[in-house]
Formats: structure tokens, C-alpha cells, sequence
């Protein structure tokens, strides 16, 4: 059976090497395994929700999809595409917004960290809080389900996320379903083996924290400047190293044979220099990246062959995408008007006699009331309140079942100027009724 697999990557930024080696690298070795069928896109809409930038959104796209291209994803294999440029990802996100709990988003991450972060400051709660940061867990889902991708690789903190969709697509389908699964239902990938680089100082490699190694931005010269930059600690060139604890040597694994890493480790705890090593890691991620930047220098400079690509990506996706939306039209009843069934009318409710006095319940300050009243309206008797709806509802019955004999007990009493005889004629007339 043929597995979908779906990634999707946000284009708010340029690509570093922490992102080749914990993204990239591994989504393009998974793509050629054989049975699977992958789909890559840009999150372009998602990047409106971090960047109100314009030009630097059409930067990232740019750059994103180069790096991309020229990291070797084989879109022959693949089918790799825009998100804006599949229309129906915004028609299947209003689809699943009108099945979607509120209460659900509320409980959503990045929504309760950003009121969170209000509460902290003593600002109001939604206090610069969009639709798009609230709704994006709906995009999200519309992403995965329109393609009814199977597996979905994600960083644990996006779990949620793939849960939320999984919520979605289940309620759609017990809705319009008919006993059909018109959703996948699909399924996180936590990728705990994918290696997380460290950067520059040691923490996380992230723009954040402005540590981050370039993949291709400022070619050789700015890879080796970076990784000058690593801390490392004072030990001098002959003093043994600890190689277990140095961040350069887990960017040296990221790209080293086996071999290679027991080598350099072996080195360093002889006594190699933090200099001399800083120089081999540099000769190593070149040897990978070189080839890469050239190929990413040619694709920048000729901006309308990554957009053919793309284009042609998109004829793939809305291939896939266009008769799942034509089915979901018809499954919620926007349908053309051609040969439309009418609903069955619903039938009036029996009435044996339309003259009967009838019992009215109903709910008042937390309590259960019912009175029995004439076809005009009057009141004959009115009942105490009770604190339980099936008790009142137990009154009614042997009311109407037991008619007079069923008074003696029964919590109510005759309303002003009605004589009990008035009342015995109305009961005795349910009673015979229901006869």
C-alpha cells in the first residue's frame, strides 16, 4: 500500500545548516523510499501570520525553494507546490472551520502562549492576537486532510496540532460521512533520531538566537567565518579535549562517516587544536554544501525555472486536490441545482383531538414546573417546583394515564376560581384519550 507523506515548510527565513541537517536532508532521503508518496510545500499562508513583511515573504520563498531544489528533491518523485497556489486548501479550511469546536482552538499551543504572555504583561487577553494565529491550526489540518496524507513528520511541539486534525476529520466524516471515511485519519511522525544541531554558542541553532550556521548565504567564505565562531573551550593545541561535550564535534557527526567520527574524536583526546579542528570541520560540511551552493547559485539567478517548477507542482497538488473538494461539495450539499431531491415534509404530530386540555412543563430558577391548561389557555392546575425533570415528567403521565385518582399525592394545586369538578372533566378527557 502506498503511503502519503506530507511536510510543510514555513517561508519566513533563509535556510541554515541546523535546518539541512534536522529537515531537510532526512525529508528527502524519506521521500525515495520506495511505497511512499510525498508532498512538499511552501506554507506561504502560514508565513502571513508570523511576517507582515511582503518583501521578505517573497525572499523566503524564493530561497526556500532553491535550497530545496538544490539539496537534491527529486520532483519527478515528488510533488512539491505553494500553498497559495492550490485554492482548494482555503475552501476545505472554511469546510472544516464550520465543524471545529471554538473551545478546541482555545486550548490550542501557540494561542494560550500568546494570551499567556498577555496575562504576564497585564495586557488584554487577544491584545494583538489575530484570526490567522487563532484559526492556523484549522490551515494546518486543511493542509494534511486535503491530500489525505497518512503520516506527518512534525517536531514534538506540533503534536497538537496533528491531533486537532485528526479531531477535525473524524467530525466531518461522522457528519457527511454517510458510513464513507472522506478524511484519513493521520498520523504524527516524531523524528527522535533526527539529529538537532547546536549552534554557535551551544544552544539550539535557530535565528532566534542569532547562532546560527549559513547553508549558502555568503558562499565559503561566510561557512568558514561561522564556524570560526564556535565556543569551544580553553584547552591549548596538545592538551586532551573532551570530545563528548564540545558542540563542534556534534556538527562534525552530523556530516562524518562512522569512521570519520571515531577519528576525530580519537584526535582531539590526543590533543588536536581547537584551530586545526574548527579548519576539518570546515573542509567536511564544504565537501557537502559546495556542490549544493552551486546549483542554489544557478536556480537564485534564474528565479522563473524555480517557477515552472512550482507551477508544475501545483498542477500535480489540485490534480489530487480538486475532486476530493468536488466530493466534499456534494457530501455537504453544495451541489449544482440539477435534479435536486426536496425533503421529505415532516408530518404534523398526531392529535387525536385538537379541543383537549394539554400539560405544559417547563424550567424556572433551576427548578421543574408543569401546569394543565384548557385549549384557551387557562390555567385548571398548576404544579410546586421540583428539583428533578423526570419526577415532574412522572406527574404528567399518571396524570394523564390515572386522570383524578392520581391527585391525591400530587404536588399541585387548583388554580383560583377553577372547582374541582372542572378539573376531574379534563383529566377524565386525557385519560379517555389516551383509551
Amino acid at each position: 500500500m502506498t503511503e502519503r507523506v506530507l511536510t510543510g515548510i514555513t517561508t519566513t527565513g533563509t535556510p541554515h545548516l541546523g535546518n539541512y541537517v534536522g529537515a531537510i536532508r532526512p525529508a528527502i532521503a524519506a521521500s525515495r523510499e520506495p511505497g511512499v508518496e510525498s508532498f512538499f510545500f511552501l506554507a506561504d499562508y502560514h508565513a502571513l501570520i508570523k511576517c507582515d513583511e511582503p518583501d521578505r515573504i517573497e525572499r523566503s520563498r524564493l530561497e526556500i525553494a532553491a535550497t530545496w531544489l538544490a539539496a537534491g528533491l527529486d520532483t519527478q518523485r515528488v510533488t512539491f507546490y505553494r500553498q497559495s497556489d492550490i485554492p482548494e486548501t482555503t475552501e476545505l479550511t472554511w469546510l472544516l472551520t464550520c465543524v471545529t469546536a471554538k473551545g478546541q482552538m482555545n486550548r490550542a499551543h501557540a494561542y494560550k502562549a500568546a494570551t499567556d504572555a498577555n496575562a504576564a504583561a497585564s495586557e488584554d487577553t487577544d491584545a494583538g492576537i489575530t484570526m490567522g494565529l487563532y484559526c492556523y491550526p484549522i490551515l494546518m489540518a486543511a493542509d494534511i486532510l486535503l491530500f489525505n496524507a497518512h503520516r506527518v513528520p512534525v517536531g514534538r511541539d506540533q503534536v497538537q496540532h496533528i491531533e486537532m486534525a485528526r479531531d477535525v476529520a473524524q467530525r466531518f466524516n461522522h457528519l457527511y460521512g454517510q458510513g464513507r471515511e472522506l478524511f484519513v485519519l493521520p498520523q504524527a511522525e516524531v523524528e527522535e533520531d533526527v539529529a538537532t544541531l547546536p549552534g554557535l554558542d551551544g544552544r539550539k541553532m535557530s535565528k532566534s538566537y542569532d547562532n546560527t550556521i549559513p547553508l549558502f548565504e555568503g558562499g565559503a567564505r561566510g561557512l568558514k567565518e561561522a564556524i570560526a565562531r564556535i565556543v569551544t573551550d580553553s584547552r591549548l593545541p596538545g592538551e586532551p579535549k573532551d570530545p563528548d561535550g564540545a558542540h563542534l564535534v556534534t556538527i562534525h557527526d552530523a556530516f562524518a562517516t562512522p569512521e570519520a567520527r571515531t577519528a576525530f574524536r580519537a584526535e582531539l583526546r590526543a590533543g588536536l587544536g581547537w584551530g586545526e579542528a574548527k579548519q576539518r570541520l570546515v573542509t567536511l560540511v564544504e565537501a557537502h554544501v559546495g556542490p549544493m551552493r552551486e546549483r542554489y547559485a544557478q536556480l537564485m539567478a534564474h528565479p522563473e525555472a524555480i517557477e515552472a517548477v512550482l507551477q508544475e507542482g501545483a498542477r500535480k497538488a489540485r490534480a489530487v486536490a480538486t475532486p476530493l473538494i468536488r466530493e466534499l461539495r456534494q457530501a455537504v450539499g453544495l451541489r449544482a441545482m440539477v435534479a435536486v431531491s426536496r425533503p421529505e415534509p415532516k408530518k404534523p404530530p398526531r392529535t387525536l383531538n385538537e379541543s383537549l386540555p394539554e400539560f405544559k412543563q417547563y424550567r424556572e430558577d433551576g427548578r421543574f414546573f408543569f401546569k394543565l391548561t384548557t385549549v384557551g389557555g387557562k390555567v385548571l392546575l398548576q404544579s410546586a417546583g421540583l428539583p428533578d425533570g423526570r419526577e415532574a415528567g412522572g406527574w404528567v403521565k399518571r396524570l394523564k394515564t390515572e386522570g383524578a385518582a392520581a391527585l391525591a399525592g400530587a404536588p399541585v394545586q387548583r388554580s383560583e376560581g377553577v372547582d374541582a369538578a372542572e378539573v376531574e372533566a379534563a383529566l377524565s378527557a386525557l385519560v379517555a384519550a389516551q383509551d
